[in-house]
């Protein structure tokens, strides 16, 4: 990891307007010239950086502790971003995005071939979603796609709050925006939809029982060995 992706953290509480203004703006900045933030989102605390750029993604899997066998999930900040990164758009995505975005769902996808990004060992896949959360969504809007990932190490329980963030990734983050705790440490629900069926890769933030309301073919989550 090379010296351009460190640097001085600084928090800021976005409950106060200033702060909040200048911290998105700072988290903006910090996306483009390749380094890490945290910000909150409606599952819990996030650790993104920008999706196209290679370094920035292994300094976030490096700051987690984490491998390139787990791909880094990529946050949009409108459903019509979705076209850009994946070439699934229509039919059982279009009825699970109408219904639970933006929110608690991931999505895994085929990816856009055309695309220039290096997100870990994802086969040709991407996980996507948008976040229900103001902070998080004028981030992203300004930013474009973001590779985002819990903000914790990997073994560690998921950020409930920036300051949770900071005691475990400390200074490698340049930016922690902090707003409210999250309630709970319950990430979002991922669902594979590359394959003939919808299937639950995790179970989280939306129920089986949800989203068989809107795609009952769903296969639920094979539980490990």
């Amino acid at each position: 990891m090379g010296s351009r992706l460190l640097a001085v953290s600084n928090t800021y509480n976005c409950h106060d307007p200033d702060q909040r203004r200048r911290g998105i703006a700072a988290a903006v900045r910090a996306v483009r010239r390749g380094t890490l933030v945290v910000m909150p989102t409606d599952t819990v605390y996030g650790l993104g950086c920008d999706a196209f750029s290679s370094e920035a993604v292994a300094a976030l899997l490096a700051a987690k502790g984490r491998g390139r066998d787990l791909p880094v999930p990529v946050l949009v900040g409108s459903v019509s971003t979705l076209s850009g990164v994946s070439v699934q758009t229509g039919g059982v995505v279009s009825d699970l995005v109408e219904a639970f975005w933006p929110g608690g769902l991931t999505l895994v996808c085929r990816q856009q071939p055309s695309l220039h990004w290096d997100l870990g060992d994802a086969g040709g896949t991407v996980a996507v979603r948008m976040p229900l959360h103001p902070v998080a969504i004028e981030v992203l809007r300004e930013t474009g796609p973001m590779a985002v990932s819990s903000a914790n190490r990997s073994g560690r329980p998921p950020a409930r709050s920036g300051e949770q963030a900071r005691d475990q990734l400390g200074e490698v983050v340049s930016v922690y925006l902090d707003s409210d705790p999250t309630d709970d440490d319950v990430p979002s629900t991922i669902v594979d939809v590359t394959g003939p069926v919808p299937r639950v890769l995790r179970d989280g933030a939306v129920s089986l029982d949800l989203i068989r309301e809107v795609v009952p073919e769903t296969v639920a989550a094979v539980p490990s060995p």
